[in-house]
């Protein structure tokens, strides 16, 4: 079965800019993977550079074994896409609207486009430039998952919908997964939400995916751990994530580490050894 997504060598500039820097990144099918990256990073540019909505001067997007320049009406059928500031015919009402995407797809399923616009209490026959920017958001969301797709990219979808919004919106993503094998791309910068949907984890920093993990995986074995450089030279973790030198003369390693030796490194005195949240590990992998 061909990846969902499968980059290799994108690159991307703007002017002197390097946005993208020779981008290697395979999504397993399935999975539902967090993007995270500070502002500027590229994430969007990421995002519309896979989806073929932007020119990069070099490397290769493949989705479902295509190409992106040379996708097939029936792989476009297999994907959505939510972008943050929702593109909508807003001369239209959504009964409108929604009837024109359903002759475009081969897959659409009514009732759930009912049961959410029920659910989120979204008027079918208001024209849609009289909604406000969080209805309009739903509505973007509700035309991406209408059709069923089977690769589901979110660019910052949420931002504009309130908590009980939010939570809606993430319980369908879970219920996707769950039931239709769905693969999600997911950028955010509200982690708490994340942490509730992803599966996995991505940082883009540099132009690249500098490290990727399961999120269960990465939130247990790290730990960031603080004392002479000398000493710290002497241990050995799994994977080095970050390492710097403090102001104080000290070093900071950010490792994975087994079990045995997380067990050793609580009973250091001459170290300092700190669990760190998502939170903090998204700042220090972002750097």
């Amino acid at each position: 079965m061909d990846s969902p997504i499968s980059i290799h060598h994108l690159s991307k500039s703007f002017g002197t800019q390097n946005v993208l820097s020779d981008l290697d990144w395979n999504i397993e099918a399935g999975s539902i993977v967090g993007l995270l990256g500070r502002n500027g990073a590229g994430k969007t540019t990421l995002i519309e550079s896979m989806l073929g909505l932007r020119e990069c001067e070099r490397g290769e997007v493949h989705l479902f074994g295509e190409s992106i320049k040379q996708l097939s009406s029936e792989t476009k059928a297999r994907i959505g896409y939510v972008q943050q500031s929702a593109e909508l015919f807003e001369w239209l009402t959504p009964r409108q609207m929604l009837r024109y995407f359903k002759a475009l797809y081969p897959c659409w399923n009514d009732a759930k486009v009912e049961a959410l616009m029920q659910r989120w209490d979204l008027p079918y026959d208001k024209v849609i430039s009289k909604f406000s920017g969080g209805q309009k958001q739903r509505l973007a969301i509700i035309r991406a998952l209408a059709h069923e797709p089977e690769l589901l990219i979110l660019d910052e979808p949420v931002a504009s919908l309130d908590p009980a919004g939010r939570r809606d919106f993430l319980r369908e993503i879970v219920d996707s997964v769950i039931d239709k094998n769905t693969t999600i791309v997911f950028s955010t910068h509200i982690l708490s939400d994340l942490e509730r949907v992803a599966m996995k984890v991505a940082f883009l920093a540099g132009g690249r995916i500098v490290h990727e993990q399961a999120l269960d995986d990465l939130m247990e074995i790290s730990l960031q751990v603080t004392g002479p450089a000398s000493v710290l030279s002497q241990l050995q973790p799994t994977k080095v994530l970050q390492r710097s030198a403090l102001q104080d003369g000290n070093d900071r390693l950010l490792g994975q580490w087994t079990s045995s030796q997380m067990q050793e490194l609580a009973t250091r005195s001459d170290l300092r050894v700190e669990k760190l949240s998502l939170e903090d590990l998204f700042i220090e992998m972002t750097k």
